[in-house]
């Protein structure tokens, strides 16, 4: 029999993830690399752990992601969401922990379009009387 994998898609902003979770030692890879070098911030491992901390799953699944798209804050966000959502697949009765602290809820969020006559979405362009 082979090693169950759960595969999950994670979206936030224009950053979009497929992650891969695998029974393991708790091993972040993110496009090839280790998540400590694609993610330079504390703040954002915190982010990629903390489904796992509330979960208390954190040294059990090895993760595989692809990330494209968007900022690191962004892809970040999108990878908490598809390791929330991988997780659901593991252990149903996981949902509502994940549901309370809102990692099930996908950030829709995001930047407004410019409009013809603005200077941006909503700025104007200064008026003039003379």
């Amino acid at each position: 029999m082979a090693l169950q994998q759960f595969h999950a898609i994670g979206r936030r902003k224009a950053a979009r993830t497929r992650v891969y979770l695998k029974p393991g030692s708790g091993k972040f890879t993110i496009n090839g690399l280790d998540a400590d070098k694609y993610f330079h911030r504390d703040v954002l491992m915190m982010v990629l752990r903390s489904a796992f901390v509330l979960t208390e799953t954190l040294d059990q699944f090895d993760v595989n992601v692809t990330a494209q798209g968007g900022g690191k804050t962004g892809q970040a966000e999108a990878v908490r969401l598809g390791i929330s959502r991988a997780l659901l697949l593991y252990n149903p009765e996981l949902r509502g922990v994940l549901k309370e602290n809102g990692f099930l809820t996908r950030d829709a969020r995001v930047k407004e379009r410019k409009k013809y006559g603005q200077k941006g979405a909503r700025a104007r362009f200064q008026f003039s009387k003379r």
